[in-house]
């Protein structure tokens, strides 16, 4: 897959929101402005060029890290998958941005921040046997069904003798 990959130093333009999707799965979006410089040799200073905006969106652990680490105006770098969608607006084609982050921080040319390791819960243990593989649980299992079949076939018998029946053993 050709997927276009773009770096964006900028400054975040609104807070981030979250969301959850119906999957559980969480999911920031916010903007980012990026205003080029140039320096003109005929006026001899640096001067702004237009203003690029973006909106930055990011899933599951990045997006929960962005949301609780990202404000407005603070300056990041971003880096990510570029997107661009069209959709019209009373007739009027119109092209968005976006770009699916995979990675992100703060630009630290700028500032400085301190970074505080997020720790998750762990997916749960599997056990495994002496060769390092999952370890084979069925007899666990054949054993609870048989059991389960022996407490059904006892309460079978129960109720053909109160009837006055001979029990059958079922194989």
């Amino acid at each position: 897959m050709n997927d276009v990959q773009m770096t964006i130093a900028g400054n975040v333009v609104d807070e981030p929101r979250m969301r959850m999707t119906k999957n559980n799965h969480a999911v920031t979006t916010f903007r980012v402005a990026s205003t080029s410089r140039r320096f003109d040799r005929e006026q001899e200073c640096f001067v702004d060029q237009d203003t690029l905006f973006v909106t930055v969106t990011c899933w599951r652990a990045l997006a929960e890290n962005a949301h609780e680490s990202l404000h407005k105006g603070q300056p990041i770098v971003v880096t990510g998958r570029y997107y661009s969608r069209e959709y019209t607006v009373n007739e009027q084609p119109r092209v968005a941005y976006e770009l699916e982050a995979t990675a992100m921080g703060h630009n630290l040319i700028r500032g400085v921040t301190t970074f505080s390791k997020k720790t998750r819960s762990r997916s749960p243990q599997v056990e495994v046997d002496e060769g390092g593989m999952p370890a084979e649980a069925s007899d666990e299992w054949l054993a609870k069904a048989e059991a389960e079949a022996e407490v059904e076939v006892g309460l079978d018998a129960g109720l053909e003798a109160a009837d006055g029946l001979e029990p059958v053993a079922v194989a």
